[in-house]
């Protein structure tokens, strides 16, 4: 467990990074240059259903952003914070070759989604994942949520996910809930998202490279092997959506509390965890949902990160085509 102190009333980066993170120091370590793993090929199929990106609008007026590739059983996938659907792209690539149906969204204020300053809260993503399950028909789905996708996922799942989902996966994820409490005891303290709020509002972007470029991948890790261009993702992704829908998200994915979505689950749930996650610690996260689920598999991977879906993403790909497939 990451451990977290108080800053100055007014933090300079360096303290809003050293308490929101638990770690110091993470713009100045000196990152090694070095190439990520290059994935095994794919064989993308051509024909049958055409590619297609889209939005549907929400009663609230919200746009919704996403991509739905291909045909076969759904896949839908839910993205961390801040990111957006692109963040699943080597998922998205994968099972469409091997003849599934591939859809992933924008959360709201996110990505190519509309930049709300209101509904940035669990309740309403869920509502806006089932408009968007029920605009595409999706029927036998497979859910996967990374982070506070995971989160997003749980919640659609056993508020909305009667009749439509056949299983789902939590990846490095939130729930049961993040903040420390006298229900919690062993969940971060208030003061650590305090400073990621502190963090945005301050200078968004230098900290949105910092964290990529850091604890996100483990890139803060001795030989770790350091992609340039996944920082340079990550913060593509950040940027392109809302400041106050991502300063909002930080109160969704740290205070809501998952426990009895997790425990009204019917369905098979994988959950996978790095034991090296620096963002959600697995203690207090997977090791707790694995417990409240019905019918859960707890698949832990030694040393791995919180962006693992990244990093290994054959070996992620491979135990989330067994677990569909099972």
């Amino acid at each position: 467990m990451q451990s977290a102190q108080h800053g100055p009333a007014t933090p300079s980066r360096r303290d809003i990074l050293s308490t929101s993170l638990g770690l110091a120091c993470l713009a100045a370590l000196p990152f090694p240059s070095a190439q990520a793993a290059t994935p095994a090929p794919v064989s993308i199929p051509t024909g049958g259903k055409t590619m297609s990106s889209n939005t549907i609008t929400t009663p609230d007026g919200t746009q919704i952003f996403y991509k739905d590739w291909g045909t076969g059983q759904p896949i839908v996938f839910h993205h961390g914070w801040p990111l957006s659907a692109d963040d699943w792209d080597a998922q998205m690539l994968f099972f469409l070759s091997k003849g599934y149906r591939v859809i992933a969204h924008d959360r709201r204020g996110h990505g190519r989604s509309s930049q709300t300053d209101n509904g940035n809260d669990m309740d309403t993503y869920a509502a806006d994942v089932a408009a968007l399950a029920a605009h595409l028909d999706l029927r036998d789905a497979v859910h996967i949520g990374h982070s506070t996708g995971g989160g997003e996922v749980a919640r659609y799942v056993a508020r909305h996910g009667a009749g439509r989902v056949a299983k789902a996966v939590l990846i490095g994820a939130v729930p049961p809930v993040m903040v420390k409490s006298d229900k919690n005891p062993g969940g971060l303290p208030i003061e650590v998202f305090d400073g990621f709020r502190a963090a945005l509002a301050a200078n968004r972007a230098q900290f949105f490279r910092d964290v990529p470029a850091g604890p996100f991948y483990g890139f803060n890790r001795p030989g770790a092997q350091v992609s340039e261009g996944v920082i340079a993702n990550w913060w593509r992704q950040g940027m392109m959506g809302g400041a106050k829908a991502h300063y909002d998200c930080i109160k969704a994915f740290s205070e809501t509390d998952f426990t009895e979505d997790l425990k009204q689950i019917n369905v098979p749930v994988l959950v996978m965890h790095g034991d090296d996650d620096q963002i959600v610690p697995i203690s207090d996260s997977a090791l707790l949902s694995a417990k409240l689920l019905k019918q859960a598999t707890l698949k832990v991977y030694p040393g791995l990160p919180h962006g693992m879906c990244t990093t290994n993403a054959d070996t992620i790909n491979a135990d989330l085509l067994a677990f569909i497939k099972g």
